[in-house]
């Protein structure tokens, strides 16, 4: 009998490292994709995503969005800033580029005048990081 336990023991131990080692491939797969994102973003929009969480909360663009990993930004007045850079167009009304994006952060009226989004006062600096951001996600 203890022979049988040792031998399923193993076995499953054998099992475990053939389970985790995929996982552990997986993981690092997403982390090196995740840098490419970040690159690109940082790229596209001369923005630093590390510096949009605080700018996020300064202006309470979280009171009107979702904003994945910005906590609290649950909004539901404004569209979920959730894989925009998937997206063809900004807010449904211009070519989703990381110009016009910065341009839509700083100033929607100038896009749409009947846009719920008002203007913030965000500068264009800040807007990059902002688009960073929302790119790198």
């Amino acid at each position: 009998m203890q022979a049988v336990y040792t031998r399923l023991r193993a076995s499953l131990l054998l099992t475990g490292i053939v389970v985790v080692l995929p996982l552990i491939m997986v993981g690092a797969n997403v982390l090196k994709e995740r840098q490419q994102r970040r690159s690109v973003a940082m790229a596209m929009t001369q923005g630093d995503p590390s510096q949009a969480p605080p700018i996020f909360r300064k202006y309470g663009c979280g009171g009107c969005h979702v904003i994945p990993g910005v906590p609290g930004a649950d909004g539901k007045v404004g569209g979920p800033l959730v894989n925009l850079r998937e997206s063809v167009y900004l807010a449904g009304v211009v070519e989703n580029t990381s110009d016009n994006l910065v341009n839509w952060i700083v100033s929607p009226q100038r896009f749409s005048q009947h846009s719920a989004m008002p203007a913030t006062g965000i500068t264009e600096p800040e807007a990059r990081h902002l688009a960073a951001y929302l790119y790198a996600q």
